[in-house]
């Protein structure tokens, strides 16, 4: 079958035509005629089938009747990240070049007042993410109510994302007789559930099995230890060796995780670049751009680049993060064996990966052959001098606990034999006293000397007894303040003991203030 009998106008046909296809793929050669029919749509297909051209031709057909309003889109699709948008838009530009539609792209990255300005004069198709879509419909920038047909591409990513709740608030936003077209590649049962909320007596398209990945495709895995210099070794030795590679794609799971590894491929002369959540937009269209037109045949990326990016050339794909969630590694390996073209999927396991690798071939419902290569069995060189560079956080600290005591104890043997092996040393001459310790020393002699026993000292309760009572008849201590008297020393300094009113003789009223001693006159 040929896209002449699909229905579609001849402006699109024309355009079909001047891109060089002939004919549509299954999902595209199903779902169109439904589209074009008004039907609500639930299409499943593996990814790089065809699914954006298979809403894009009907819905440029359904277009060129009519005419958009000021800030009422007549058509809205809805997309996970930006790049997936940036690249349906092309698609629009590319089929609809015949056709005078306005297109407008609302994403993260791009400043408010040029989006405004092209919903102002009026949007035909508006492609976004949810987010900036909902950040202009609450400043009252945008209207949905002239919604005719609704896209949301990449439904299981969206729940993967966190944006259902979005999705929902939008879909209350557009009118209820619109018409809904669901397109994904897997559908876990929460995407399911959810359909049956959004869309009204769908048309099920199932091409392939959900979740599966294109025969196209040579899969593999590469067993490596959990070390990340290892890790990185083997994909450099991997990269190296293959003999087909153009250009590949290095999916890790963490956006640090993609920045290390991409100066690390940058040190050992590989012409590489980034592409992850955190950059900025134009730095990413920048990357992309780069990697689609072959100045940069490596890039290593997030999972922002696993759903729906249309690069057809690319030769490989490298896993050197296992997915946490199986149907990301589909989506992942999708981005090669693109329209019937031959692709290779390799992936480093580590041994904390064997749950993730094993969840990935029940999904898949086949075995992933181990990768075998002379040339991985030995550490380079370079290996070693990598592991040495490699930072201290990255090593368990049980070993280095191990290593520092190890280190520890070998220290002190080794100062003990050099301590035992040095000669004895001559005795010091006896330092001369300084003068200040000459002038201390009167005050010493009346110490006694260190040969004779220390004095005893007497309980607590015998100390607090009066002078009198304790010490004889002697003299008495010397009042040191008024009411206060110092008693004497026994083996350190005893506070001041205040006096009390036993120790005072009869009429003795020296410890009574002055005031008190004036003579009161009496009254008459």
């Amino acid at each position: 079958m040929s896209f002449s009998n699909l229905g579609l106008s001849d402006k699109v046909l024309a355009a079909v035509t001047a891109s060089g296809y002939t004919t549509p793929t299954p999902i595209q050669e199903q779902a169109i005629p439904h589209v074009l029919a008004r039907k609500d749509v639930l299409g499943i297909a593996q990814t790089g089938t065809g699914k954006t051209a298979a809403f894009v031709l009907p819905m440029l057909t359904l277009l060129e009747k009519g005419r958009a309003r000021a800030r009422m889109p007549r058509t809205l699709i809805l997309e996970p990240t930006r790049e997936l948008a940036a690249q349906v838009k092309e698609q629009f530009d590319k089929y609809g070049a015949g056709q005078k539609l306005n297109v407008a792209l609302l994403i993260g990255g791009v400043s408010f007042g040029d989006q405004d300005m092209k919903l102002t004069r009026g949007v035909d198709v508006l492609i976004a993410t949810p987010g900036r879509l909902l950040d202009h419909t609450e400043r009252g920038g945008l209207l949905l109510t002239g919604v005719e047909l609704l896209v949301i591409d990449e439904a299981d990513r969206m729940l993967d994302m966190g944006f259902i709740p979005d999705i929902e608030r939008i879909c209350k936003l557009v009118p209820f007789t619109r018409q809904t077209l669901f397109l994904t590649a897997t559908m876990p049962p929460e995407i399911r559930r959810i359909t049956e909320t959004f869309l009204h007596n769908p048309v099920k398209i199932e091409v392939a099995k959900p979740a599966t990945a294109a025969a196209t495709i040579t899969q593999s895995q590469v067993a490596v230890s959990r070390n990340d210099w290892q890790k990185r070794e083997v994909l450099r030795t991997l990269l190296r060796e293959a003999e087909d590679l153009k250009n590949a794609i290095i999916f890790c799971n963490r956006k640090r995780e993609v920045a290390q590894l991409a100066k690390s491929l940058q040190k050992h002369g590989f012409a590489v670049g980034a592409l992850h959540g955190d950059m900025e937009q134009s730095a990413r269209l920048a990357a992309l751009d780069q990697f689609r037109k072959g100045e940069l045949p490596l890039l290593v990326a997030s999972d922002v680049a696993a759903r729906g990016l249309d690069i057809p050339a690319v030769s490989h794909v490298f896993n050197f993060d296992i997915p946490h969630h199986s149907d990301d590694y589909v989506h992942r390996i999708g981005r090669t064996g693109r329209a019937g073209r031959t692709g290779t999927a390799i992936s480093l396991v580590s041994p904390s990966d064997q749950k993730s690798i094993q969840a990935v071939e029940k999904l898949i419902g086949q075995s992933i052959a181990k990768h075998e290569s002379a040339a991985l069995d030995a550490m380079p060189a370079e290996d070693a001098s990598e592991a040495a560079e490699a930072p201290r956080s990255n090593r368990r600290r049980s070993g280095n606990r191990e290593a520092n005591a190890e280190g520890s104890s070998r220290g002190r043997r080794d100062g003990r034999r050099e301590r035992d092996a040095r000669p004895e040393r001559e005795a010091r001459p006896e330092r001369t006293p300084r003068p200040e310790r000459e002038a201390r020393a009167p005050a010493n002699e009346s110490r006694p000397p260190e040969s004779e026993a220390p004095r005893e000292r007497k309980p607590r309760r015998d100390r607090d007894r009066r002078p009198s009572e304790d010490r004889g008849s002697g003299p008495q201590p010397a009042v040191a303040s008024y009411g206060t008297s110092q008693p004497p020393s026994i083996g350190r300094p005893q506070a001041p003991r205040p006096r009390r009113e036993e120790d005072f003789e009869p009429g003795d009223h020296s410890h009574l203030p002055a005031f008190l001693l004036r003579p009161i006159r009496a009254r008459a």
